[in-house]
């Protein structure tokens, strides 16, 4: 996906290390004082990654997807703070979700923390259970199938 400002595109952990470790150590790490233990839980070799570049190529946002049989485990959405609420973050879970259903799966997942629940909602996901604290942070569960 792509805009005059921004552009998205799946990438491998392998080839994009350097730009989504930063983009989530500056988000979840920096500003978010997640502990680093908990942010680099050894399944990003294994997952698909979407990137999102500036103009000029610069990471500007980045997203995780795991697949669990017909399941997807969307998570580690981050965009860096001067780029929020300009449609990154719905360009990455676009993207996301894209690759999911191209995947064969029939449900998406992923744990929202409490503030994002509403951006989430608008993508069609529905919060499930009770909140809890994830790196001690508020969060919820929700589901979308497809």
């Amino acid at each position: 996906m792509a805009s005059d400002r921004y552009t998205t595109q799946l990438v491998s952990w392998q080839d994009a290390q350097v730009q989504l470790s930063a983009i989530r150590s500056t988000v979840f790490i920096q500003e978010q004082n997640v502990p680093e233990a908990l942010e680099w839980d050894g399944e990003d070799p294994h997952a698909s990654h979407v990137l999102a570049c500036d103009a000029e190529g610069r990471a500007i946002g980045a997203a995780r997807l795991l697949l669990h049989g017909n399941r997807a485990h969307i998570g580690r959405m981050a965009v860096l703070k001067a780029w929020r609420k300009q449609g990154v973050g719905t360009a990455l879970l676009e993207c996301v979700i894209a690759e999911a259903l191209r995947c064969g799966a029939s449900t998406a997942f992923l744990n929202a923390q409490t503030t994002a629940v509403a951006f989430y909602a608008r993508a069609g996901f529905v919060r499930e259970g009770e909140e809890f604290l994830d790196a001690g942070i508020p969060h919820f569960r929700m589901t979308r199938r497809f």
